[in-house]
């Protein structure tokens, strides 16, 4: 399959995942009035934002340095502490579309097949696994630290069975625990910069990945 049918596979993969979670606090992806107003507020304090309701990573950036200026963790999420921090009254609810995060992490980690693998790689000029995924999940907003064994102590566990796309999956290739890590794609499918292939798509059903395939993680 060339990678312009992949691209359009895997994308026509994730818009058949829509989920509405519930949070504790307002991040990248999120959209809305809510938002908006977060936004609005910001530019009235003199960041440089716009009040357009959809928090991306320059909403991100603007809330950390308001959190930094306050002596707050500055995470870029816009939990109960620094919403009443930065608008003065308590956070509503806070509803978001797992999907976009998700499409956005989709959509990052195919720019990339082919480049080569190179042990402690972190930039597109080369990867290795995890220097991989956290790069990946970095430019859709979402933190990771950075060796595949530390990666497989966040989020939650999720079974085979209930993978969904942007799911981490963890294997144990060289040592004992988490060695190796890849972002699940959806139809048993995975991207991962491996030492062999770099990166490239491979099968979680693969004798290979399937003997020393170990888990998953949702961080999102």
């Amino acid at each position: 399959m060339s990678k312009a049918m992949r691209v359009f596979a895997l994308s026509m993969i994730l818009m058949c995942w829509f989920s509405v979670c519930g949070a504790s606090a307002f991040r990248v992806g999120d959209q809305g009035t809510e938002v908006a107003e977060i936004q609005g507020q910001l530019v009235r304090l003199g960041y440089d934002v716009s009040a357009d309701g959809d928090f991306g990573p320059a909403t991100a950036e603007a809330v950390k340095a308001f959190q930094s200026s306050h002596g707050m963790n500055a995470d870029g999420q816009v939990g109960s502490s620094t919403y009443v921090a930065l608008l003065g009254k308590a956070m509503p609810a806070v509803k978001h579309a797992a999907n976009y995060i998700n499409r956005t992490i989709l959509s990052e980690s195919m720019q990339y097949l082919g480049v080569p693998y190179v042990f402690g790689g972190t930039t597109p000029n080369g990867f290795d696994c995890s220097g991989y995924v956290q790069y990946v999940f970095a430019h859709a907003g979402v933190s990771l630290p950075r060796t595949a064994d530390v990666q497989y102590e966040c989020g939650t566990p999720v079974s085979s069975g209930e993978l969904m796309p942007g799911d981490l999956v963890f294997f144990s290739t060289y040592d004992a625990g988490a060695s190796h890590v890849g972002i699940y794609l959806g139809d048993r499918q995975f991207i991962n910069a491996s030492s062999s292939r770099g990166v490239s798509v491979a099968s979680l059903d693969s004798s290979y990945w399937g003997s020393c395939y170990i888990g998953a993680r949702r961080v999102m």
